[in-house]
C-alpha cells in the first residue's frame, strides 16, 4: 500500500504569515519511498513585504512550523525569496529539488520564473553537496542499522550522478535506474511499510552494501570531472532582477 498525500495540503499556504510564491512536497514522498507513517515535508518560498525588508523590524527570513492534522505530521519550511535565491546560487541541491518538485501544493508566476532559471543554477559543484549528504547518511546507517538512511545514501548518490551526467534534477529514486543496484526496488518496498524499519530479510550483507556505495561514490567523483556543467552558476543577474521586480512591484 502506497502513502497518499492528504487533500487538505492545498489549504496550508493560505495560512502562512506571508504570501507564498510556491509550496511543494519534499522528503520521502518526493524521493519515491514514503511509508504510511511518513510525515509530510512542505518546502517553499514566501514573499516578505517591502516594509519588512527595509524597516527596523525585519520579517521572518525563514518560516518553520510543525503540526499534526488527521494523524499526519506536517513539517513546513519556507524561505523568503532573497534567501532562497542565495541558496540556489550556493550549490544547494535541496532547494533545487524543492523548486523542481512535481508535487506542487501552491504555485505562482514567481515560481514559474524560478523554475525557468533553474538550469542556470546547476554546477559541477553540486556533486560535493550530494557526496557530503551521502557520507552523512552512510555514517548514520552504520550507527543505526535503519533502512531509511541507507536508502537516502543511495538516493542522493543516484540523483547526483544523473545531475552530473545529464543536467537533470531527478529526486525520485524509482526513476533512477542507471547505476542502481538490482536489490534497490526491494529496499524501497520495505521502506514503504515502515518509516524507521530495519533492513528486510534477504537484504544484502554489509560487505555488498559497502562495495556498492563505494562504487557509486567513485562514479560520482568521475562524473563530476567529466560533467559539462559549469563551475559557477550563471543565473545570478536574472535572479537579482526577479527579486527587485518582486520587491518593488515593477
Amino acid at each position: 500500500m502506497t502513502a497518499v498525500l492528504p487533500g487538505w495540503l492545498a489549504e496550508v499556504p493560505a495560512g502562512l504569515p506571508y504570501p507564498p510564491a510556491f509550496a511543494t512536497v519534499s522528503g520521502a514522498h518526493l524521493y519515491g519511498f514514503p511509508s504510511l507513517d511518513s510525515d509530510v515535508d512542505l518546502r517553499g518560498v514566501h514573499l516578505l513585504p517591502l516594509a519588512d525588508v527595509v524597516g527596523l523590524w525585519p520579517g521572518e527570513e525563514t518560516v518553520t512550523r510543525s503540526w499534526t492534522r488527521d494523524g499526519v505530521e506536517v513539517d513546513l519550511v519556507t524561505h523568503d525569496l532573497a534567501k532562497f535565491c542565495r541558496l540556489l546560487l550556493g550549490r544547494n541541491g535541496y532547494v533545487l529539488e524543492q523548486l523542481l518538485s512535481p508535487l506542487v501544493v501552491a504555485t505562482s508566476g514567481v515560481h514559474d520564473e524560478l523554475r525557468a532559471l533553474a538550469p542556470g543554477c546547476l554546477t559541477r559543484g553540486h556533486a560535493r553537496h550530494y557526496l557530503g549528504f551521502a557520507r552523512n547518511q552512510w555514517a548514520l546507517f552504520g550507527r543505526s542499522g535503519e533502512l531509511k538512511p541507507l536508502l537516502y545514501t543511495f538516493r542522493v548518490l543516484l540523483t547526483g550522478l544523473r545531475l552530473m551526467r545529464t543536467g537533470e534534477v531527478v529526486a525520485d529514486v524509482t526513476r533512477l535506474h542507471e547505476g542502481a543496484p538490482p536489490y534497490l526496488p526491494e529496499l524501497v518496498a520495505a521502506k514503504r511499510e515502515a518509516e524507521h524499519g530495519a533492513l528486510p530479510a534477504g537484504a544484502p550483507d554489509a560487505v555488498r552494501l559497502a562495495a556498492d556505495i563505494a562504487r557509486l561514490t567513485a562514479e560520482m567523483a568521475e562524473a563530476e570531472q567529466r560533467s559539462a556543467l559549469p563551475e559557477a552558476a550563471t543565473a545570478g543577474p536574472a535572479l537579482h532582477d526577479l527579486l527587485v521586480r518582486v520587491r518593488t512591484g515593477a
